[in-house]
């Protein structure tokens, strides 16, 4: 079976966000805005994962919405770690340009 358009970015994504996670707490030592990124921005992946083989349209349906919300999330972690100089302004518009991309095919 193949995987999906926005199944194939988003897991793109998540491993980016596990890159960045390893990056963050080795390179600079940040721990607690590392973790919760890394959360939500491998969250979005495994929801629309779940969502495949949901048990209903509405399982579905709520699925992608956990998908939607934890892609929001994830958008406001590399804004905080942006700002916080945590990341380069080249890093953060690369990864926030990922995020965007996930959030418009999940609300098209």
């Amino acid at each position: 079976m193949s995987e999906s358009i926005i199944r194939s970015k988003a897991k793109k994504f998540a491993i980016r966000i596990v890159k960045l996670y390893k990056y963050l707490y080795t390179k600079k030592r940040e721990a607690i805005l590392s973790k919760q990124i890394l959360r939500s921005g491998t969250s979005i992946g495994a929801n629309l994962t779940e969502a495949e083989y949901a048990a209903s349209h509405d399982d579905y349906t709520y699925k992608n919405n956990i998908s939607l919300k934890e892609a929001s999330e994830t958008k406001y972690w590399l804004e905080l770690l942006f700002e916080g100089e945590y990341l380069s302004e080249e890093q953060f518009n690369s990864l926030l340009a990922d995020c965007e991309e996930i959030i418009k095919m999940l609300t098209a």
